[in-house]
């Protein structure tokens, strides 16, 4: 669409779920919100993103090994074990292993928000 670009990404088992990835700018905002918006996710305080993953452990190894920037390492928690992470965006996600007590329970608490 003329300059603008984005990326709609989704997992093949959840089709009514995507991810918009985008650059902040012209035409969705004029230039001083689209700075304003950079500098908010640059400083890590715009809302954070959860992936589920089956083995946090496992998932942080490879990942740290192919160089994603951690924040903190698999961590054990009331509802399982969790890493969070920093895309090159400056967003933070948490990655989720849920223990078997909140495993498939739609009550289960959503990760720890910082």
């Amino acid at each position: 669409m003329d300059d603008f670009r984005w990326l709609t990404v989704r997992a093949p088992d959840q089709p009514d779920h995507e991810l918009i990835l985008l650059v902040p700018g012209p035409p969705m905002m004029d230039e001083e919100s689209a700075e304003q918006v950079k500098a908010l996710v640059a400083k890590g305080v715009l809302g954070p993103g959860t992936f589920e993953t089956a083995n946090c452990r496992q998932r942080f190894a490879e990942l740290d090994e192919r160089g994603v920037t951690f924040l903190s390492e698999p961590t054990e928690r009331f509802y399982g074990v969790e890493a969070t992470f920093r895309d090159n965006s400056g967003n933070w996600f948490s990655m989720t292993e849920r223990n078997s007590a909140y495993a498939g329970r739609e009550d289960a608490p959503a990760p720890a928000q910082r």
